[in-house]
This record gives structure tokens, C-alpha cells and sequence, in this order.
């Protein structure tokens, strides 16, 4: 045991090698400087990733614990330090990515004065974190992290935030540093539940998976393809979870987001049965809560998720089953029926919707995601902030059992960028592409830094409009001819770019753009592609099956 007589700052920090990190993100504060001062010895085994804005930082932690599924660490500096970073908690929660945000925090014998930056942490976070605390015994610091790191990953994950007073930081002590994270086995389904989903599954008409969460084991995503390849039960990823299914199956059938495509609404509304796994019912998934009747639903609902919280919270389950998802899957028997008639009629409409007429745009994104898709490697991450221009990474790439997806269900512009150099640092041998609007390119495009100080490699896309899409499209429809508000004036990006030492092109036709790609991979250390979109050409304009549905629908 390790009784070494350390300060605070220098307990936490050992604390956090015992458990098995090996990055943080974060911009310096005077009111954690012991922490700053013990990460000094720790280069190469828990490295601090020096971040321009705690935004930019709290989102870089957030994408970590979402693609890594071990907590993103976060630090910063008390009062501004934390409001700013709040973004990144927000977006941890609504992902349900673990996430532990360490806030600065004034010392103890300042408390109610008002003190400089005061703030009380708990009642800030205390709605948006699972778990907001403040140590303020230095011995109770190993108790405390393990307590935050078990709340992060656990049941729904999602982000803890833990204020550090300074003079906790400063105090002595000889407590030892955690060695180990808790050994959690996952829970697994009681045999008399699964009992009953595989009878009602038998007895279905219209059955539908809905999946989500990125909390899913390889082993488990896998068990889950098997087994509704051989029922051929059609599946639906729920927002923006469309990467923890192989795209390439014939199972799966679209993603459940912005922008639901008619089939899939058709699916989720006309379905007898819905097998609910890992997901937690929001807005986008539900198409504002229209899909399925609340409180009871009009369908059969089987409802699957690691945290009892989440079963029942908005809708009474046919039956509710707390237990992991992959340990779920693996439970699942695949002789329970089979509707491939009617899985096989979905999956021929998702690839309908791939059907893109030409745009009039200088630079094509229905021929851009063409040649990704068959030029990116397997393993590649994507990421991305807000705004229209999500649909196309969201709804026209394919992603295999290995690529995956970063964008954030909390709809918060300037993820993108910040999600890229986390996904690169986590994985530096994999293409990590990022996609991001002008305007949602700016909310944190000086992330540049960080990407180029700490050597992140990846590739950001500009889809350059020169407007705020998506809020420009809500103004014409609700106040048309009354544009306010949502025309932008932005920087030279290329020479934006090429000032933090990236390469950088401006691509104006869609001939260019595989040449600029390959120049950009060639580079190797990043690189910015600002891609000239016309202004109505930022969303897909209808596929042919879109166009084919509206001319049955218009017939007498």
C-alpha cells in the first residue's frame, strides 16, 4: 500500500493512473494549480491536452467517453471556466457518454462571500450531470473519484462533475491512490423475461428493432446483427446511433433522426411490436413524440436499458427489462419467426434513399459522399457539430461494424472539430473526417490549436454557405421573405487554416475535391477543405423514391 505522504492535486492525479487514464483535456486555471504542478510528471502516461476554450475542451472529453467508453476527463478553472464547459456536460448527458468534468473551485474558508468566481457547483450541475459533488476532506479523494468514475460508466452513462476546492488540493496527506477501477459485470436478462419477449416476438406481425447507445460490446452488436438477420426483423438505429449497427446488413433499415426519412416513420408507427434496446425515448428518435403514443403506446413495447430510470420515464413498457444491452442481445434466440417479406421491402427503401438527383451546387455532397464511402477506410470516424448539413454524413454514409459516428444528440453547434481531435488522439492510425458548416466551424475553429500542438490529424470538410442553414430554412417557412439574422460574413478559411500550420484548400467544383482529399491525407497533420456549397443545396433535395412515393400519393 501506498502511504507516500502527497498533497491533493498530486492524490487526485495518481487516482486517475489507477484507474486508467490516459489523457485530459482542459485550459489552466490558477485554482487547480496542484493538479497542473502533478501532471508534470505524468507525460506519456496521463497526458494534458492544452485546449483553447473549456468548450472546445468539455466537448473533446464528452467525444473520448463516447468512443472509448472510459470517462473523458475535463479540467478547468472555477466560475467562467465551468459556465463555459457546461456545453460539453450537456452534450454528455443527452449522448449518455461518461464524462468527469474537475472544476476549480475557491477555498473552503471563502464559502458564502461571494468570493472571486464563486459558484456552487451542485446546484449549477446539478440537473444537467448524474452526479455533482465537491470534495473538501483531501482523504476522501480516492473514495470520491472511484465513486465518480463508477457513476460515469455505469447504468445510463453520462457526465459527473467534481469541484476541487484549492485548498483541498494544497493539504497533505497519506491516504494511497486507487491501483484498479470496480470490476461491474454487466447485468444479464432474467431467463423468465427473455421467456416472455420471445413469446411475444412469436406472436408479432409487424416486429421492429430500435437500437441505440454507444455502450454496446463488439460481441454484442454482433449478436444483435445475427439475430435479426436470421428473424429478418427490420431494424432502426435511433438519432444519430445509426454506426452501432453495420449499415451493410440486410437487416438494417435507417436511422430514427432529423430528418426521418417516410419509411422509417411508416416502420415505427405501423410496427405491432417494438423491441426498444439501449435507447432512451428523445424527441428526434419519437419525431417529436408523435410515433408512439404517450403514455401508453399503441404498440407492443419491449423496453431494454442498463438504468431503470430510463424504463417507463415516458413510456409504459409492455415489458421493461433492466439489463445490458449486449448481454441482452447475446440472450436473444433468432428462431422466432421471420418477416423477411417485409424487412426486405424496408431495407429496398433505405437504399432508395441513396437515389440523390444532381444538385446545383459548385461542389456536388451527393457525389462528395459517394467517393468517401468508397475510398475512406473501414475503421474511419466521422464527427460532426449541428445543422442541416449533418444529413449527409447522418443519412448518405454507410457505416461497416468498424467506422463509427461522433455528433452530438444535444444539437450543439462547434462538436464537430473538437470530437475530430479527440477521435484522432484516441485513435492516431485511423481517418477521422470531420463535417462542419461555416457557421458551425466557427463556434470553435480555434480547436486548430490544439489539434496542431498535440498532433491530431484529422480532416475537417467546410460545407461553406455563407448562412445558418438550418435556422434560415425554420425563418422562411415560418416568416417567409423576412430573412434576419442568418447571413454570415466569414474569414478566408484557407488562410485560416494555413496560419495554424495545416493544409488547406478551397475546393469549387466537385471534380476537384478527390485530388484536394488526397493532398489534404497526404499532408499528415491535419487539414481544413473548404468546400463551395450554393446556399439552397446545403440538404438533399428529394431522392427518387421520395419523388416516386408523392406521384402514388398524388393518384385519384
Amino acid at each position: 500500500m501506498d502511504n507516500t505522504p502527497r498533497n491533493g492535486g498530486q492524490l487526485l492525479v495518481d487516482c486517475l493512473l489507477g484507474l486508467g487514464a490516459v489523457k485530459a483535456f482542459g485550459v489552466p486555471g490558477e485554482s487547480y494549480l496542484a493538479v497542473l504542478d502533478a501532471l508534470y510528471d505524468t507525460v506519456g502516461r496521463l497526458d494534458y491536452v492544452l485546449c483553447r476554450n473549456e468548450g472546445g475542451a468539455a466537448f473533446m472529453a464528452a467525444a473520448w467517453g463516447k468512443l472509448t467508453g472510459q470517462p473523458g476527463l475535463c479540467f478547468v478553472t472555477r466560475g467562467p471556466g465551468a459556465a463555459n464547459a457546461m456545453i460539453g456536460v450537456h452534450t454528455a448527458r443527452q449522448d449518455s457518454a461518461p464524462m468527469i468534468l474537475f472544476v476549480g473551485q475557491i477555498s473552503t474558508d471563502m464559502r458564502e462571500r461571494e468570493a472571486f468566481q464563486e459558484v456552487d457547483y451542485r446546484a449549477t450541475f446539478g440537473k444537467i450531470a448524474k452526479w455533482a459533488v465537491e470534495i473538501d476532506e483531501v482523504d476522501r479523494i480516492p473514495e470520491l473519484i472511484a465513486r465518480a468514475w463508477t457513476v460515469a460508466t455505469t447504468g445510463r452513462p453520462g457526465p459527473v462533475v467534481v469541484a476541487l476546492p484549492e485548498n483541498m488540493l494544497t493539504a497533505r496527506t497519506t491516504v494511497p491512490p486507487l491501483v484498479r477501477p470496480a470490476r461491474i459485470h454487466r447485468a444479464a436478462p432474467a431467463a423468465t423475461a427473455m421467456a416472455e419477449v420471445h413469446d411475444l416476438l412469436r406472436t408479432a406481425c409487424r416486429p421492429l428493432i430500435l437500437m441505440g447507445g454507444a455502450n454496446w460490446t463488439e460481441a454484442g452488436r454482433d449478436a444483435l446483427r445475427r439475430f435479426a438477420e436470421a428473424a429478418a426483423i427490420p431494424v432502426v438505429a435511433a438519432f444519430r446511433f445509426q454506426d452501432q449497427f453495420d449499415n451493410h446488413s440486410a437487416a438494417y433499415v435507417g436511422e430514427a433522426g432529423v430528418g426521418m426519412p417516410a419509411h422509417v416513420k411508416a416502420l415505427i408507427r405501423e410496427a405491432d411490436l417494438i423491441l426498444a434496446i439501449n435507447v432512451r425515448f428523445g424527441e428526434m428518435t419519437t419525431d417529436g413524440y408523435t410515433l408512439l403514443s404517450v403514455p401508453v403506446p399503441q404498440q407492443a413495447l419491449i423496453h431494454v436499458h442498463p438504468s431503470p430510470d430510463e424504463i417507463g420515464k415516458i413510456y409504459v413498457p409492455t415489458i421493461g427489462i433492466p439489463a445490458d444491452p449486449s448481454e441482452f442481445a447475446a440472450a436473444l434466440d433468432g428462431q422466432v419467426g421471420n418477416w423477411a417479406e417485409r424487412s426486405r421491402a424496408a431495407r429496398a427503401e433505405y437504399e432508395q434513399s441513396f437515389d440523390l438527383l444532381p444538385l446545383p451546387s459548385p461542389v456536388d455532397m451527393g457525389e462528395v459522399m459517394r467517393w468517401l464511402q468508397s475510398h475512406l477506410p473501414q475503421d474511419c470516424i466521422l464527427t460532426h457539430g449541428a445543422g442541416n448539413f449533418t444529413v449527409w454524413p447522418d443519412k448518405f454514409y454507410r457505416f461497416g461494424r468498424k467506422a463509427r459516428l461522433l455528433g452530438p444528440q444535444s444539437g450543439a453547434m462547434g462538436y464537430g472539430l473538437p470530437a475530430a481531435i479527440a477521435a484522432s488522439l484516441a485513435f492516431p492510425d485511423r481517418r477521422v473526417v470531420c463535417f462542419a458548416g461555416d457557421g458551425d466551424f466557427q463556434m470553435n475553429c480555434q480547436e486548430l490549436a490544439t489539434l496542431r500542438q498535440h498532433g491530431a490529424t484529422p480532416i475537417v470538410l467546410i460545407l461553406n454557405n455563407g448562412i445558418y442553414g438550418t435556422i434560415r430554412a425554420h425563418q422562411e417557412r415560418e416568416y417567409p421573405g423576412r430573412v434576419s439574422g442568418t447571413t454570415m460574413f466569414s474569414p478566408d478559411f484557407v488562410a485560416l487554416a494555413k496560419a495554424y500550420g495545416l493544409h488547406a484548400e478551397r475546393v469549387e467544383r466537385t471534380a476537384d475535391f478527390a485530388g484536394a482529399f488526397q493532398r489534404a491525407e497526404a499532408f499528415g497533420h491535419g487539414a481544413v477543405l473548404d468546400l463551395v456549397i450554393a446556399p439552397e443545396a446545403i440538404t438533399p433535395r428529394q431522392t427518387l423514391s421520395q419523388i416516386r412515393a408523392a406521384a402514388l400519393a398524388a393518384k385519384p
